[in-house]
């Protein structure tokens, strides 16, 4: 299971963050990670696909995408963690720069 949490925080030198700002940071991850999948996974569906696909998001049914993912995409975890590494290679790399913008915010 995917856990972006505190810890993951930590592995990229920000868990030294402020709570609400932690929060946000992990909100924001997760949200970029979504878009990386469905846009990568997208790039591979057929037009019938996209608009079975989007029913489902339409509708907020998020088990019955993630069901539809996996019948139809089975290596859609290796995508998830695929993009899930590239982000957090460039969230490492940028980590100075990331505290360095919440500081400046708070003053």
């Amino acid at each position: 299971m995917l856990k972006i949490d505190d810890k993951f925080l930590q592995d990229l030198d920000l868990g030294g963050l402020p709570l609400e700002e932690k929060d946000l940071l992990i909100s924001q991850i997760y949200e970029q990670l979504e878009l990386r999948v469905g846009t990568r996974l997208a790039e591979g569906m057929s037009n019938q696909q996209l608009e079975e696909f989007g029913e489902f998001v339409d509708q907020d049914d998020k088990d019955a995408a993630l069901e539809w993912l996996n019948k139809n995409f089975p290596d859609y975890p290796k995508v998830v963690e695929e993009e899930l590494d590239l982000l957090k290679e460039e969230l490492k790399q940028q980590s100075q720069q990331i505290k360095q913008a919440i500081a400046s915010d708070k003053q």
